[in-house]
């Protein structure tokens, strides 16, 4: 038996569970560390549009091949590995043009799906496995999956270099985004943030500027920030407030990509968007050359575990963990089978 996470109505439980034995073309991975995400929290909360509870948590996960299955090439036990979590089926029209992010019957690993990686062990189809370079410990590839979501959002967005950008949100995305941004050579970026302690925050990471999200002009002082309207405003909260935020700021003629996961439908301003030549693009997930950009970002120190990972949890404190990520204080908590053992 081994223990895994379960996230239910009643809050986060730790629960024993038979050992996942891998199929053919599946891997079986000893969890080193697992990250709580803002969908996980959001899913606990029951404000997550897709993840209901009971689930089995945990998709920013690193850890070691223990065995592989029949057919499985790429990786063999004793690689490092992190998981991209998106489970695509491989068939549809989405699949075969290379959107397997978009395929048109996903799951989703740790996110509803029957195995997480808030577990001792996990089995996975092998082909979503990324092997982790050497120089980079289990705490900073354990950012390999979060980093991947603004890297692939920034890749829609276009060419970043010399623009003015907006950042919606300055949690754990938000702050990421910021970074990509600027390795991506945004010249002016400015962020909202609704608390002062996350405005703190975002200007000690590098913002030019933050503005107070809850102003009532707060699209206004964006753009004053910014000394003009924004080139692109990536939407990392993605409520109705924060897209009406958005499109103000971007008009006229901007981009405003939608990182965040919207917990619920919005009124759009059909009308501004139409006369002002807006565009708004969603952004899902990621691909497998973001998590290879994102690897080249970290082992460059455009991010690094010293800033990012606030806190590290054992797997039998992972309802602690989850109080931890909803506080407003850490930036990113991460669940550990066994934190002494960390690389």
């Amino acid at each position: 038996m081994m223990r895994k996470v379960v996230v239910t109505p009643d809050g986060v439980q730790v629960v024993p569970a038979a050992e996942p034995v891998p199929g053919p073309g599946e891997a079986l991975v000893r969890t080193a560390v697992s990250g709580v995400c803002g969908s996980d929290t959001h899913a606990l909360r029951g404000r997550h549009p897709n993840v209901t509870p009971p689930y089995a948590p945990g998709h920013e996960v690193v850890g070691v091949v223990l065995a592989a299955g029949a057919d499985v090439t790429g990786v063999s036990p004793g690689t490092r590995v992190t998981v991209e979590p998106d489970l695509p089926c491989w068939d549809c029209k989405q699949c075969r043009a290379g959107r397997q992010n978009l395929c048109e019957n996903l799951g989703f690993f740790g996110c509803g799906s029957e195995q997480g990686g808030m577990a001792d062990l996990f089995t996975i189809d092998a082909r979503r496995l990324h092997a982790v370079p050497d120089d980079l410990d289990d705490a900073t590839a354990a950012l390999i999956e979060p980093l991947a979501t603004p890297v692939h959002a920034t890749r829609l967005a276009g060419p970043l270099d010399g623009r003015a950008v907006a950042i919606l949100g300055a949690g754990t995305i938000g702050l990421l985004t910021l970074r990509v941004a600027r390795a991506r050579g945004a010249r002016r970026i400015v962020m909202t943030a609704r608390s002062a302690r996350s405005r703190e925050r975002a200007t000690k990471y590098g913002a030019d500027a933050v503005v107070d999200a809850t102003a009532p002009d707060a699209a206004d002082r964006v753009r004053a920030a910014l000394g003009e309207s924004a080139d692109v405003v990536f939407d990392c909260v993605a409520e109705e407030e924060t897209l009406h935020q958005a499109l103000a700021a971007a008009n006229k003629g901007g981009t405003v990509v939608v990182v965040g996961v919207p917990p619920g439908d919005v009124r759009l301003p059909l009308a501004l968007l139409q006369d002002s030549q807006l565009r708004l693009q969603g952004s899902a997930t990621y691909l497998p050359e973001d998590y290879a950009e994102a690897i080249t970002l970290l082992r460059a120190g455009v991010v690094t575990s010293g800033e990012f990972v606030t806190a590290v949890r054992p797997l039998d404190q992972a309802a602690a963990a989850f109080a931890d990520a909803e506080s407003g204080r850490h930036i990113k908590v991460l669940v550990a089978p066994d934190p002494a053992a960390l690389r």
